[in-house]
Formats: structure tokens, sequence, C-alpha cells
């Protein structure tokens, strides 16, 4: 099996910490490459479009909001994923995101057990296949 390219971007090193301890509680092999901000985002993008994007909404340079609404802009990116991860449950960041385009809202957990569950889900989604986009009842990972 084909490692999956998972790219993160978050700037806060506790909750990449976090994220890095859960992706190896899927079974599954990833390669985690990592950005701090939107700008950094962007420049890995252009190196090579991910199996799959987890986007933070609160991001220095760029947020998470803004960039979501470039990568749906941009058909080079049309096949990729984007899963917003955020501490932040407020119904006009669900509303908006939904809008602009991301594939699911996943509401950071407390717990990396908690976190490892919600990510089995989302690479539980055969992507390859096709993109997904949930209804808005299932959009929100909480």
């Amino acid at each position: 099996m084909r490692a999956k390219d998972v790219l993160l971007a978050e700037d806060d090193l506790d909750d990449l910490l976090h994220f890095q301890i859960a992706i190896k509680g899927i079974e599954i092999p990833v390669v985690l490459r990592h950005a701090k901000d939107g700008e950094v985002l962007f420049a890995l993008l252009k190196e090579a479009i991910p199996d799959i994007l987890f986007l933070d909404i609160h991001m220095p340079c760029r947020n998470g909001v803004s960039c979501i609404m470039e990568i749906r802009q941009n058909r080079m990116y049309d096949n990729m994923p984007v899963i917003i991860l955020t501490s932040h449950k407020h119904q006009s960041y669900v509303d908006l995101t939904y809008r602009t385009g991301a594939n699911f809202y996943l509401v950071k957990p407390n717990t990396v057990y908690d976190l490892v569950e919600k990510l089995k889900m989302i690479f539980s989604v055969d992507w390859e296949k096709s993109m997904y986009y949930p209804p808005k009842s299932e959009y929100l990972i909480a």
C-alpha cells in the first residue's frame, strides 16, 4: 500500500504534535508534511498536491478561510480533499467553510484517542475514487 501524502496546515506546535501522534494510530502508512502558515501551505502545494489536506482556520499570513477559497478557485486542486481542523465550533465558520468547498469540518478533540477515531472515519472515505461532499448534517465532526 502506497503511503498517503498528508499535509497539515497548523501554526500551533502542540496541535501539530497531537496530530503526529494520532496519525500513527490510524494504522495506514502516512507521510506527513507540515505548513506553519498559509504562505508555506501554498509553497508546499506547488511542490506536490497531497492526498488530503488538513487546514486550521486561524493561522498567520493567510487564515484557513482565505486558503480554502483560493484552493477551490484553482482547478488544479479540484480532487484534493480539504478537511478543516480547528478548535472553533462557531456556526458561522462551519457555514462559511461548507459553502466554500471544504469536505469536512473537524473540531479538534481533547484526546489523541478521539482524534484517532475521527481520523479513521475521514481516511475510510475512498478519496481516490471520488470526492465526497457530505450533506450539511454530516459535515461537522465534533
